[in-house]
This record gives structure tokens, C-alpha cells and sequence, in this order.
């Protein structure tokens, strides 16, 4: 069921019931192009039309952010619970090599992605490998590179790279990713699982202020993204409850 979330059209899912979902559709061979939202891709997709588009166009749209299910029901919308996207992968990860299916890694510097799938290998074993690649590549790269991923068997693609291009780059080359059953970006949760990056605990993350502890740990680049894109969210939220 999905739910109208400022024109998004945002799942009303779990996170079991989305890996459910992502399970049935391994299983059955079908395709799923996964997104999650926050308050700082909601403000983007008020003026970028080719990431709103990107967006709007995938088979699943989790709400990432506690601020998107709070805004909600703030509008009188349901929304069951946040579905993390780093939890959301570690748990696919998981699944995979309880199910032998095969992940391939997309993102981040070459020793950060290189650590994941050490990481990952230690702990489940190399079959759930697929391949892997760094997230710096210019755009001619970028129909060699789907075709890589295509090719590598994977059932499951990991995309660690900035929005908007990673909802871009899963969005134009679709029909190349065919035979991947699951897409999803992951934004910089391949440094968490590194242990470059540390989230916050659960109980901060449960008040809906993990954005702040990602801002102490990382000012000069999220200043502007969580205290400027928060208020401009804010705004966003409070205008559509005005108007109605």
C-alpha cells in the first residue's frame, strides 16, 4: 500500500515486509528498483525533476528519515515505521547467505568498498560476492560499468554513491540492470560497515536525531545539508498542512 507523502508515493511498509517483498522477488525472478527518502532528498526533488522522477519511478520508496514518518503523520498519513537503508542492507547481506544469493558492491573509495566485501567475506563466506567496484567513474563510464554488474550474476546491487546520482544512474540504466532482481542506493553506508563512519545509537536514532550526530562527526559537509535542507523541510510540510 502506498501513501501519498507530498506528491511521493511512499510505501507503507516494514522492514520485514519489505525484505519479504525483495525475497519473493529473488525468488520468482522478478525485478525491484528499492529508493529510500529523507527530509534532504525530499527538499532536492522540489527542484531537481529528473531526480524527482527517479524517484517516483521505483517499485519500492521506503521512508529512510524519522523526520518523513513524523511529517506524515503530521498530514494525516500512515506510516508503519522508518526503514533504515543501512539496516535495510546489512539485513539483505544477511539474507543472502542464509538463501546463497550473490551481492554486488557499487561506491565509495576503493579501500572503503574493498573492506566491505573483506568484511562481508569473513563473516559469510566469498559465495555471496559478486563483484565490486569504486564509485568514481565520469559518466562514459557509466553503460560499461551497469554492463558489469549485469553480467556479474549478482541478484542483489548495493549503490553507495551521492544522491542524485545514484538514483539517476539505477533510473536511466534500468533496462541493463534487468537481470539484477534488486537495486538499491545506499548512500554512505558502505563507510559504516568500513568503520570509517560511525551511526548513532539506536536510542538517538529512535528521537529522530541521527542527522546531528552525523553533523558533529562531519560539520563542514553537513552543515548546509541537515540545518538548512531540515528547515527548508520543515517549511515544505508546514506549507502543504496550510494549504489544506
Amino acid at each position: 500500500m502506498k501513501t501519498d507523502f507530498l506528491g511521493i508515493p511512499v510505501d507503507a511498509l516494514t522492514k520485514a515486509e519489505t525484505i519479504t517483498l525483495i525475497d519473493d522477488a529473488i525468488l520468482h525472478n522478478n525485478k525491484i528498483n528499492h529508493v529510500v527518502i529523507n527530509a534532504g532528498k525530499v527538499v532536492a526533488m522540489q527542484t531537481n525533476k529528473q531526480l524527482f522522477e527517479s524517484v517516483v519511478s521505483c517499485d519500492i520508496i521506503n521512508a529512510d528519515g524519522q523526520s518523513i514518518v513524523w511529517a506524515a503523520r503530521f498530514l494525516g498519513k500512515h506510516l508503519p515505521e522508518r526503514v533504515a537503508g543501512a539496516d535495510l542492507m546489512q539485513d539483505l547481506v544477511h539474507l543472502a547467505s542464509v538463501k546463497g544469493y550473490k551481492c554486488f558492491f557499487f561506491g565509495a573509495r576503493e579501500e572503503v568498498v574493498e573492506k566491505v566485501v573483506t568484511i562481508y567475506t569473513e563473516k559469510y563466506g566469498p559465495s555471496i560476492i559478486a563483484g565490486y567496484r569504486n564509485g568514481y567513474f565520469c559518466k562514459e563510464e557509466e553503460p560499461e560499468i551497469a554492463r558489469q554488474i549485469a553480467d556479474s550474476g549478482a541478484q542483489l546491487l548495493f549503490v553507495a554513491i551521492s544522491s542524485p546520482r545514484k538514483e539517476n544512474f539505477m533510473c536511466e540504466y534500468r533496462d541493463i540492470l534487468s537481470q539484477v532482481n534488486f537495486s538499491m542506493g545506499v548512500g554512505g553506508t558502505f563507510d559504516v560497515v568500513a568503520g570509517y563512519t560511525k551511526r548513532a545509537p539506536v536510542w538517538i536514532q529512535n528521537m529522530g536525531f541521527e542527522w546531528f550526530y552525523r553533523l558533529i562527526q562531519e560539520p563542514k559537509r553537513m552543515w548546509y545539508r541537515y540545518l538548512i535542507g531540515n528547515s527548508k523541510f520543515i517549511w515544505i510540510v508546514f506549507k502543504t498542512m496550510i494549504k489544506r
